[in-house]
């Protein structure tokens, strides 16, 4: 496991730290994994559910909106 360093607003830890104190979660650490990790599965399927065609084109598009 590598360790990072996020930046985060004062209200977002406060919630991971009161579901870290009333034992929902080990540690903030396994929260903040637990919640990166669903994120990530619902950004995956939305990934997965597009045809190729329109994955390229939307990446296009992004790409056009960057320039």
């Amino acid at each position: 496991m590598k360790i990072i360093t996020i930046n985060l607003p004062e209200k977002y830890l406060e919630a991971i730290q009161t579901l870290n104190d009333l034992g929902l979660y080990p540690s903030r650490s396994e929260a903040i994994r637990t919640a990166l990790s669903e994120f990530l599965n619902d950004e995956l399927k939305m990934f997965n559910n597009l045809e190729d065609k329109t994955f390229k084109m939307l990446v296009r598009s992004n790409q056009k909106n960057r320039s």
